[in-house]
């Protein structure tokens, strides 16, 4: 007898039960009765808690992120209120949160710097509208098929970046603007503060903040009830309104001076190709990023699966709605959605909630970010960009995978050096060359026939990363003047148009100073008569 799984029988015994014992309904049988409202109460009272968890997280974040993408703080926040009142509503995932996030920092400060702060709202809503195309194509799958070294890649750039301009903020020192010129301007940034008090005052309120970032999960009552973005910048807020310390604080314009929608000037500017190719990379970069932190939430809670197509459009429609308000672009983010599911999230309502919190504190108490330092932010972005560094992943890479890590290094490399799209392209591009390396696998046999005729035969997939090796053997396999060579292609499974016009030409030269050669058909080229594959026949 075949014994069952317990699991499976258990999954019986659960069906056979609701079989058995059909749910009740109320007096009037309009629904379930009171175990059905309890669930619902229970359900309320988990997500306004999470809401309120993942609200505590996002107010700091989202503060800084504004501050370091070179916008006023507040469209940071409101970015966040229509990323939970609007995305949070919408279907796709249900737990995950979605707001400003450091993945786009970077390339938010390079727009601005270049095409101006209302030109913002115009590239974040034209990336929205092509993120709901692309959602709306389904091809929201296929951004699973991007290599996780990219992306690992990506991040990484974006962390070094980052953690490279927050620590010209953690000194209340203005970052240069490209990244090489970050690092090659760090030497001077250390001299600097050494030699200035109010410096290197910021800088100590900078480490205490990023200190207590690292420590506090530590003290896991103490991280249950205030998340440790929150009660990092409060103490050092605390700390420097204590001792009035001489540290940089935010300034605060209000909600509706920081609001601007982009005109009819700065749609005009859609026809240059830099603004394009920005707007393709907010798209992009901002749906890779949602799509695998929704992959990742999936996997931390047992709730409906993330539909992507579904997702992409509800990323869509809040960043045209931020590009409509002239605010920050919008991503998911796995800090708000870890952060949510950890504090016992059960539906959508815990981002809405997050959402209508977030609205409440920019319309009536933004001035409680006046008091908050600029070092205490830019702390917390350095935490956030050294949690980017995927070192233990580049480590399991170089053992298992080297190839991987190479484009891992390479697309980190080229993001520093250049720019986040640039970088993103170059990571890409080593990406399938590498597969494309990785995939043709060629082997070229040879045997001699009694006459002297040299039957050679190639396998595998042969494009032109392979040329070289194989040209290079078939040379090594030449017989002596006056004896034929047959090459037989039909082994191989793919050849492409370099291959084929290569190894077309190798036998035409050589027919003449060593005698026939004879090329049996490979796949997509026409037979050639009296050149069956080993036929052992040489050509006429």
């Amino acid at each position: 007898m075949d014994k069952i799984p317990l699991s499976h029988a258990r999954k019986v015994l659960a069906r056979t039960k609701l079989r058995s014992n059909p749910p009740h309904s109320g007096a009037n049988g309009r629904g379930p009765a009171g175990p059905g409202r309890s669930g619902l109460r229970r359900d309320l009272r988990a997500d306004l808690t999470a809401s309120l968890v993942v609200f505590l997280i996002a107010v700091p974040l989202s503060a800084g992120i504004a501050v370091a993408s070179g916008v006023p703080v507040e469209l940071g926040l409101v970015t966040g209120v229509v990323g939970g009142l609007l995305t949070g509503l919408l279907p796709g995932s249900s737990l995950q949160v979605s707001g400003p996030a450091a993945g786009l920092t970077v390339l938010v400060y390079e727009a601005v710097r270049e095409f101006g702060l209302p030109a913002l709202g115009v590239l974040v809503l034209t990336a929205g509208l092509l993120q709901i195309a692309m959602g709306l194509l389904r091809l929201g799958r296929w951004f699973r098929a991007i290599s996780v070294a990219v992306v690992q890649g990506m991040l990484a750039g974006i962390g070094l970046v980052l953690m490279a301009g927050q620590i010209y903020a953690m000194a209340d020192t203005r970052p240069p603007a490209g990244g090489p010129e970050k690092l090659t301007g760090l030497p001077d940034l250390i001299i600097d503060t050494l030699i200035s008090t109010d410096a290197l005052t910021a800088a100590a309120v900078g480490t205490a903040t990023i200190a207590v970032l690292v420590l506090w999960p530590r003290w896991r009552r103490g991280a249950r009830i205030v998340p440790a973005p929150l009660a990092a910048v409060a103490l050092a807020t605390g700390v420097v309104a204590g001792l009035s310390l001489p540290v940089a604080r935010i300034e605060v314009n209000g909600l509706l001076d920081a609001v601007q929608p982009p005109g009819s000037a700065d749609f005009a500017r859609l026809g240059e190709m830099s603004v394009l190719g920005t707007v393709l990379a907010f798209a992009l970069i901002a749906s890779a990023e949602t799509l695998f932190s929704a992959a990742a939430v999936d996997r931390l809670h047992e709730g409906p699966r993330t539909d992507y197509n579904k997702e992409l459009i509800a990323q869509g429609a809040g960043n045209t709605v931020c590009g409509v308000l002239g605010a920050l672009p919008m991503t998911a983010v796995i800090v708000r959605s870890a952060a949510n599911v950890n504090a016992g999230a059960r539906t959508k309502a815990s981002r809405v909630l997050h959402g209508v919190w977030l609205l409440v504190f920019v319309t009536l108490v933004p001035w409680a970010l006046e008091v908050i330092p600029v070092a205490a932010l830019a702390g917390v972005l350095m935490h956030a960009g050294w949690k980017l560094l995927p070192f233990r992943d580049i480590v399991r890479l170089w053992r298992e995978h080297r190839g991987e890590a190479v484009v891992l290094v390479v697309t980190t490399g080229a993001i520093v050096t250049t720019n986040l799209f640039e970088g993103v392209v170059i990571g890409l591009l080593m990406a399938v060359a590498k597969a494309a390396w990785e995939t043709s696998h060629v082997h070229v046999e040879t045997r001699t026939g009694q006459d002297g005729t040299v039957h050679v035969r190639v396998l595998g997939n042969a494009n032109f990363l392979r040329l070289p090796r194989i040209l290079d053997e078939l040379e090594a396999t030449l017989p002596s003047p006056g004896h034929g060579v047959e090459l037989d292609l039909s082994g191989l499974r793919h050849m492409d148009h370099a291959c084929r016009s290569a190894l077309t030409a190798w036998a035409e030269r050589h027919a003449g100073s060593r005698g026939p050669v004879a090329t049996g058909h490979g796949p997509g080229s026409p037979p050639h008569a009296g050149s069956g594959p080993w036929s052992g026949q040489p050509a006429p």
